[in-house]
Protein backbone atom coordinates (compact mmCIF):
# COMPACT_ATOMS: atom_id res chain seq x y z
CA UNK A 1 0.00 0.00 0.00
CA UNK A 2 1.38 3.79 -0.86
CA UNK A 3 0.55 7.07 0.11
CA UNK A 4 -2.28 7.46 -2.78
CA UNK A 5 -4.54 5.06 -0.04
CA UNK A 6 -4.18 8.05 2.94
CA UNK A 7 -4.62 10.72 0.27
CA UNK A 8 -7.46 9.35 -1.57
CA UNK A 9 -9.17 8.97 2.10
CA UNK A 10 -8.07 12.75 3.25
CA UNK A 11 -9.70 13.93 0.31
CA UNK A 12 -12.94 12.70 0.56
CA UNK A 13 -12.84 14.02 3.72
CA UNK A 14 -11.96 17.44 2.74
CA UNK A 15 -15.10 17.61 0.12
CA UNK A 16 -17.96 19.20 1.49
CA UNK A 17 -20.67 17.29 3.55
CA UNK A 18 -17.58 15.05 4.94
CA UNK A 19 -18.32 14.30 8.63
CA UNK A 20 -16.48 14.69 11.32
CA UNK A 21 -15.64 10.60 11.60
CA UNK A 22 -14.61 11.15 7.97
CA UNK A 23 -11.93 13.62 8.46
CA UNK A 24 -10.27 11.88 11.65
CA UNK A 25 -10.42 8.45 9.48
CA UNK A 26 -8.36 10.05 6.79
CA UNK A 27 -6.16 11.57 8.85
CA UNK A 28 -5.25 8.40 11.12
CA UNK A 29 -4.24 6.71 8.39
CA UNK A 30 -2.27 9.32 7.23
CA UNK A 31 -0.58 9.22 10.18
CA UNK A 32 -0.38 5.32 10.43
CA UNK A 33 1.18 5.45 7.32
CA UNK A 34 3.87 7.96 7.29
CA UNK A 35 4.59 6.89 11.23
CA UNK A 36 4.68 2.99 10.44
CA UNK A 37 2.18 2.83 13.45
CA UNK A 38 0.42 -0.63 14.76
CA UNK A 39 -3.28 -0.06 14.51
CA UNK A 40 -3.78 -0.50 18.44
CA UNK A 41 -1.19 2.67 18.74
CA UNK A 42 -3.91 4.90 17.01
CA UNK A 43 -7.32 3.08 17.40
CA UNK A 44 -10.07 2.23 20.02
CA UNK A 45 -9.89 -1.68 20.65
CA UNK A 46 -12.11 -3.69 22.58
CA UNK A 47 -13.89 -2.79 25.83
CA UNK A 48 -12.84 -0.95 28.63
CA UNK A 49 -12.27 2.46 30.32
CA UNK A 50 -9.88 5.13 28.94
CA UNK A 51 -7.74 5.56 31.39
CA UNK A 52 -4.71 3.47 29.71
CA UNK A 53 -2.12 3.90 32.36
CA UNK A 54 -3.58 0.92 33.90
CA UNK A 55 -2.74 -1.14 31.24
CA UNK A 56 0.80 -1.98 31.10
CA UNK A 57 0.84 -5.00 29.51
CA UNK A 58 -0.40 -4.05 25.65
CA UNK A 59 -0.15 -1.36 23.34
CA UNK A 60 -1.23 1.96 24.70
CA UNK A 61 -2.15 4.55 21.97
CA UNK A 62 -0.87 8.01 21.97
CA UNK A 63 -2.79 10.90 23.45
CA UNK A 64 -2.75 14.64 23.06
CA UNK A 65 0.44 14.91 25.98
CA UNK A 66 2.75 12.45 23.70
CA UNK A 67 2.42 14.93 20.67
CA UNK A 68 4.80 17.56 20.31
CA UNK A 69 5.30 20.41 17.99
CA UNK A 70 8.74 21.94 16.18
CA UNK A 71 9.51 24.63 14.11
CA UNK A 72 12.83 25.60 13.06
CA UNK A 73 14.43 28.75 14.07
CA UNK A 74 14.88 31.46 11.34
CA UNK A 75 18.71 32.00 12.27
CA UNK A 76 19.91 28.66 13.67
CA UNK A 77 17.65 26.65 11.54
CA UNK A 78 17.51 24.33 14.80
CA UNK A 79 14.21 22.56 16.00
CA UNK A 80 12.86 24.62 18.61
CA UNK A 81 9.58 23.23 20.53
CA UNK A 82 6.22 24.77 20.06
CA UNK A 83 3.96 25.73 23.10
CA UNK A 84 1.07 23.41 23.71
CA UNK A 85 -0.97 26.16 24.21
CA UNK A 86 0.01 28.15 20.77
CA UNK A 87 -2.63 28.96 18.33
CA UNK A 88 -4.26 26.79 15.82
CA UNK A 89 -2.26 28.97 13.07
CA UNK A 90 1.03 28.52 14.42
CA UNK A 91 0.29 24.54 15.32
CA UNK A 92 -1.25 24.29 11.60
CA UNK A 93 2.81 25.28 10.22
CA UNK A 94 5.01 23.58 12.59
CA UNK A 95 7.85 21.67 10.28
CA UNK A 96 7.49 18.51 12.87
CA UNK A 97 5.83 16.63 14.96
CA UNK A 98 6.92 13.65 17.47
CA UNK A 99 4.78 11.39 19.01
CA UNK A 100 5.40 9.39 22.17
CA UNK A 101 4.40 6.05 22.69
CA UNK A 102 3.85 5.18 26.57
CA UNK A 103 3.91 1.47 25.61
CA UNK A 104 4.53 -1.18 22.70
CA UNK A 105 3.51 -4.68 21.50
CA UNK A 106 7.27 -5.14 21.97
CA UNK A 107 7.57 -3.82 25.00
CA UNK A 108 9.90 -0.62 24.65
CA UNK A 109 8.02 1.98 26.18
CA UNK A 110 9.00 5.98 26.13
CA UNK A 111 9.67 5.50 22.66
CA UNK A 112 9.44 8.82 20.36
CA UNK A 113 9.33 8.86 16.64
CA UNK A 114 9.72 11.90 14.70
CA UNK A 115 8.82 13.51 11.39
CA UNK A 116 9.30 16.82 9.28
CA UNK A 117 6.46 18.10 7.16
CA UNK A 118 6.98 16.81 3.52
CA UNK A 119 5.79 20.82 1.73
CA UNK A 120 2.09 19.24 0.50
CA UNK A 121 -0.39 21.32 3.04
CA UNK A 122 -2.64 18.44 2.80
CA UNK A 123 -1.05 15.03 2.52
CA UNK A 124 1.37 14.93 4.68
CA UNK A 125 1.82 13.03 8.17
CA UNK A 126 2.78 16.23 10.08
CA UNK A 127 0.14 17.84 8.88
CA UNK A 128 -2.48 15.21 10.20
CA UNK A 129 -1.55 15.39 13.29
CA UNK A 130 -1.71 19.25 13.64
CA UNK A 131 -5.22 18.79 12.28
CA UNK A 132 -6.15 15.89 14.93
CA UNK A 133 -4.05 18.09 17.84
CA UNK A 134 -6.42 21.22 16.89
CA UNK A 135 -9.80 19.49 16.43
CA UNK A 136 -9.56 17.37 19.68
CA UNK A 137 -8.65 20.65 21.97
CA UNK A 138 -11.30 22.12 20.83
CA UNK A 139 -13.54 20.07 22.43
CA UNK A 140 -11.55 19.31 25.23
CA UNK A 141 -8.41 20.05 27.75
CA UNK A 142 -7.75 16.80 28.62
CA UNK A 143 -4.33 16.07 27.58
CA UNK A 144 -4.74 12.12 28.54
CA UNK A 145 -7.61 12.28 25.70
CA UNK A 146 -6.54 9.61 22.61
CA UNK A 147 -6.01 10.90 19.44
CA UNK A 148 -8.95 8.14 17.93
CA UNK A 149 -10.95 10.81 19.57
CA UNK A 150 -13.41 13.25 17.60
CA UNK A 151 -16.55 15.10 18.24
CA UNK A 152 -19.71 15.52 16.11
CA UNK A 153 -22.80 17.35 17.19
CA UNK A 154 -21.48 17.18 21.15
CA UNK A 155 -20.77 13.79 20.92
CA UNK A 156 -17.49 12.19 21.91
CA UNK A 157 -16.58 9.00 19.52
CA UNK A 158 -14.00 6.99 18.72
CA UNK A 159 -12.23 6.00 15.76
CA UNK A 160 -12.59 1.35 15.76
CA UNK A 161 -9.67 -1.03 14.23
CA UNK A 162 -12.81 -1.64 12.00
CA UNK A 163 -13.04 1.73 11.06
CA UNK A 164 -9.71 2.09 9.48
CA UNK A 165 -9.96 -1.48 7.62
CA UNK A 166 -12.71 -0.42 5.94
CA UNK A 167 -11.39 2.18 4.80
CA UNK A 168 -8.59 0.95 4.06
CA UNK A 169 -10.09 -1.88 2.21
CA UNK A 170 -12.51 0.76 0.19
CA UNK A 171 -9.69 3.39 -1.00
CA UNK A 172 -7.37 -0.07 -2.39
CA UNK A 173 -10.95 -0.89 -4.38
CA UNK A 174 -11.51 2.96 -5.84
CA UNK A 175 -7.73 2.70 -7.06
CA UNK A 176 -8.15 -0.33 -8.31
CA UNK A 177 -4.96 -1.86 -6.48
CA UNK A 178 -5.61 -5.55 -7.28
CA UNK A 179 -5.91 -4.56 -11.44
CA UNK A 180 -3.13 -2.34 -11.09
CA UNK A 181 -0.71 -3.52 -8.25
CA UNK A 182 -1.21 -7.01 -8.23
CA UNK A 183 -2.41 -6.86 -4.44
CA UNK A 184 -5.65 -8.71 -3.58
CA UNK A 185 -8.14 -7.06 -1.56
CA UNK A 186 -8.46 -10.26 0.49
CA UNK A 187 -4.97 -9.26 1.73
CA UNK A 188 -4.79 -5.67 2.30
CA UNK A 189 -5.81 -4.86 6.50
CA UNK A 190 -4.93 -2.33 8.52
CA UNK A 191 -1.56 -3.74 8.75
CA UNK A 192 -1.24 -2.24 4.68
CA UNK A 193 -0.21 0.69 6.34
CA UNK A 194 2.64 0.02 8.21
CA UNK A 195 4.00 -2.87 5.70
CA UNK A 196 3.48 0.18 2.86
CA UNK A 197 5.18 2.66 5.09
CA UNK A 198 8.16 0.46 4.71
CA UNK A 199 7.84 -0.41 1.87
CA UNK A 200 7.99 3.44 0.74
CA UNK A 201 11.44 4.06 2.80
CA UNK A 202 12.90 0.78 1.14
CA UNK A 203 11.78 1.80 -2.37
CA UNK A 204 13.13 5.73 -1.87
CA UNK A 205 16.56 3.93 -0.73
CA UNK A 206 16.51 4.42 2.90
CA UNK A 207 18.80 1.33 5.18
CA UNK A 208 17.44 -1.27 7.01
CA UNK A 209 18.96 0.53 10.16
CA UNK A 210 16.97 3.52 9.45
CA UNK A 211 13.76 1.66 8.72
CA UNK A 212 13.74 -0.61 11.38
CA UNK A 213 14.31 2.58 14.00
CA UNK A 214 11.12 4.38 11.86
CA UNK A 215 8.74 1.03 12.60
CA UNK A 216 10.31 0.07 16.02
CA UNK A 217 10.92 -3.45 15.18
CA UNK A 218 13.23 -5.49 17.15
CA UNK A 219 15.98 -7.54 15.57
CA UNK A 220 19.80 -9.27 16.56
CA UNK A 221 21.00 -6.27 15.18
CA UNK A 222 18.75 -3.48 16.51
CA UNK A 223 18.17 -4.80 20.08
CA UNK A 224 19.14 -1.18 21.41
CA UNK A 225 17.48 1.80 20.26
CA UNK A 226 19.56 4.23 17.55
CA UNK A 227 21.43 6.85 19.82
CA UNK A 228 21.05 9.25 16.66
CA UNK A 229 18.81 12.62 17.51
CA UNK A 230 15.84 11.39 16.15
CA UNK A 231 15.08 14.77 14.38
CA UNK A 232 17.98 14.53 12.21
CA UNK A 233 17.59 10.57 11.42
CA UNK A 234 14.32 11.43 10.38
CA UNK A 235 15.24 14.45 7.91
CA UNK A 236 13.95 14.09 4.30
CA UNK A 237 12.00 10.64 5.33
CA UNK A 238 8.50 12.27 5.45
CA UNK A 239 9.18 14.02 1.71
CA UNK A 240 10.14 10.37 -0.14
CA UNK A 241 7.69 8.42 1.46
CA UNK A 242 5.04 10.85 -0.09
CA UNK A 243 6.19 9.24 -3.61
CA UNK A 244 4.01 6.92 -5.00
CA UNK A 245 6.23 4.18 -7.25
CA UNK A 246 3.28 2.45 -8.45
CA UNK A 247 5.00 -1.21 -7.82
CA UNK A 248 3.32 -5.07 -8.77
CA UNK A 249 3.01 -7.54 -6.23
CA UNK A 250 5.40 -10.01 -8.30
CA UNK A 251 3.41 -12.60 -5.76
CA UNK A 252 0.15 -12.13 -7.03
CA UNK A 253 0.92 -12.54 -10.55
CA UNK A 254 -2.10 -14.31 -11.65
CA UNK A 255 -4.00 -10.80 -10.75
CA UNK A 256 -1.62 -8.79 -13.18
CA UNK A 257 -1.70 -9.55 -16.95
CA UNK A 258 1.63 -8.94 -17.89
CA UNK A 259 1.53 -10.34 -21.49
CA UNK A 260 1.46 -6.73 -23.21
CA UNK A 261 4.75 -5.71 -21.91
CA UNK A 262 6.73 -8.92 -22.97
CA UNK A 263 7.96 -10.48 -26.14
CA UNK A 264 9.18 -13.46 -27.25
CA UNK A 265 13.03 -14.19 -28.84
CA UNK A 266 13.91 -16.53 -31.61
CA UNK A 267 13.51 -19.86 -28.93
CA UNK A 268 10.64 -18.54 -27.27
CA UNK A 269 11.94 -17.09 -24.88
CA UNK A 270 9.70 -14.06 -23.50
CA UNK A 271 11.73 -11.32 -22.89
CA UNK A 272 10.56 -7.70 -21.47
CA UNK A 273 10.69 -5.23 -23.97
CA UNK A 274 12.96 -2.22 -23.90
CA UNK A 275 10.00 0.17 -22.70
CA UNK A 276 8.95 -1.60 -19.91
CA UNK A 277 12.44 -3.17 -18.90
CA UNK A 278 13.28 0.83 -18.76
Amino acid sequence: MEADVPEFLVGLAMRKGATEKDKAVGDLIMIAFYYLLRVGEYTKKGKGAQDWDEIETQTQPFRLKDIAFFSRHSETDRLVRVPTTASDEVIMTATNATIKLANQKNGHKEVCINHEHNLDEINCGVRAIERRYCHIRKHTNNANTTLFTYFEDGKQSYITDQDIRDAVKMAARALDYEGTRGTPYNLINTHSLRIGGACALALAGYEDTQICKMGRWRSQAFREYIRENLSNYAEGMSKAMKKCHYFVNIDSGTYTDVSTICELDDNGNILLQPAAAA
